[in-house]
């Protein structure tokens, strides 16, 4: 995780696509860990959650839901570059910085296929998405994600 969200700063993509495939791999390693903290590390994770004042938690846990919705969404129902505005006016090929891009703000996603509890949880996720993502900068998104994960983890291993 801490790879690819450093590369997402670091790594210089000289086309869209391949910012695309650095994004889209940044988010299901983001939500990977954080299930696994959240599954194995509870206490852990209950503990750094309540560190953060009341607003900080429920940006973190909004965040979180809509990178579960980006992850669920991507590559199966849309398109990378559904989620993604590349940022404009780069002086050309191999100085885009992924971090500057934005994520779009989307539609209501039709969830006709899933069933009412389903539909329920994905559209939960869909707002957190528009309300905690859409229209705010990768760098921001993942910075606040890692940053909180790193912390948890810490919690984790101390204890």
């Amino acid at each position: 995780m801490r790879e690819a969200v450093e590369r997402l700063a670091t790594d210089q993509v000289p086309d869209h696509a391949q910012g695309f495939a650095l994004i889209s791999e940044a988010v299901w390693l983001i939500t990977l860990v954080d299930a696994t903290l959240v599954r194995y590390h509870r206490q852990a994770y209950k503990s750094a959650m309540k560190s953060q004042a009341s607003a900080r938690r429920e940006a973190i846990d909004g965040t979180f839901a809509g990178l579960r919705f980006v992850r669920n969404q991507m590559g199966y129902h849309l398109d990378p570059a559904d989620f993604l505005q590349p940022e404009e006016g780069h002086p050309g090929p191999g100085q885009d910085d992924v971090t500057s891009w934005r994520w779009r703000s989307l539609p209501e996603p039709d969830l006709e296929s899933l069933p009412h509890r389903g539909r329920a949880w994905e559209m939960t996720r869909y707002r957190a998405y528009q309300a905690r993502l859409a229209g705010h900068t990768i760098g921001e998104t993942f910075g606040q994600a890692a940053a909180f994960l790193n912390l948890a983890s810490a919690d984790s291993a101390a204890a």
